[in-house]
């Protein structure tokens, strides 16, 4: 069965890049490697090898599979991918950015993304906002001087209400020195309207997370949800079409597709392929 996505992949990216899909679009459709989470434990040479077969040159990773730094360098390098972001913990940042602003720069990553806040669930207020928002501007005041870029990355908890607006407002009126990664799909669990927001602010989101919800699916405002509601981009309850859209008009650098759901195999050939043909309108 991998084969044959693995086949499905080779011929949507030679469909792609064959004729003017390949020259319409100036974004880079990039893979979250947590998509394939699971795939990796079981081998993770074939499946770095079927994310080029789907045409994609550009991941977003966090871990090394068991290799050391410099043997993972050399592992992609002979895949023909090209780490652009790296993650890193909030305690990472806030306790040792420079080791982490080394180890981007030695994989030639130009993005570092935090991807989760510490906080006792359901209890995000005003205190780990603040902090959140004075660790990660110390830690992309270093980013920025050693050239890249530091982002954060909300999952719906940040837009519980404050002060007649979100927590979330909070934070990136305070954002003096880093950015933030979008995941359209935890900005809608958690009540907002991610399209609304790349239209209001699109200057701030650099990078995106592209993942489509299954229609019906509720909302939540802890970070948390059933990554089976993960769906093909295009065939949720998403804008996702609109959200594209805005985002070549916003110049986002990346456009990452994230498939959590035990389908990505499946599903992330679809989705590069439906990315697309929007690029392309």
């Amino acid at each position: 069965m991998n084969r044959f996505y693995a086949k499905l992949g080779v011929l949507l990216a030679t469909c792609l890049f064959s004729g003017t899909l390949a020259s319409t679009h100036a974004q880079e459709i990039a893979l979250q490697l947590y998509s394939l989470r699971n795939q990796m434990k079981v081998d993770v040479d074939q499946y770095h090898e079927i994310i080029g077969q789907w045409g994609v040159q550009y991941i977003e990773g966090g871990g090394t599979y068991g290799m050391s730094d410099a043997d993972y360098r050399a592992f992609l390098k002979e895949k023909g991918l090209k780490m652009v972001s790296i993650g890193a913990s909030f305690e990472e940042m806030r306790d040792s950015p420079d080791a982490v602003i080394g180890r981007a720069k030695a994989f030639g990553a130009n993005y570092i993304v935090t991807f989760w806040i510490p906080h006792t669930s359901g209890r995000f207020g005003e205190s780990e906002a603040r902090e959140a928002v004075r660790v990660f501007n110390a830690a992309g005041k270093l980013a920025k001087s050693a050239g890249l870029k530091f982002c954060y990355h909300p999952h719906g908890y940040e837009f519980g209400p404050h002060e007649g607006g979100t927590l979330f407002d909070y934070m990136l009126a305070n954002a003096s020195d880093f950015d933030f990664q979008m995941d359209v799909f935890w900005v809608q669990m958690g009540g907002a309207n991610p399209l609304t927001l790349l239209q209001k602010h699109p200057d701030r989101f650099p990078l995106i997370h592209l993942k489509d919800r299954e229609k019906g699916t509720p909302g939540t405002y802890d970070g948390t949800g059933d990554v089976e509601s993960n769906v093909v981009l295009g065939t949720g309850d998403i804008d996702i079409a609109g959200i594209i859209r805005q985002a070549k008009r916003n110049g986002v650098e990346y456009l990452i597709i994230e498939d959590e759901s035990s389908r990505s195999v499946s599903q992330i050939p679809q989705s590069i392929y439906y990315i697309k043909q929007i690029l392309a309108q």
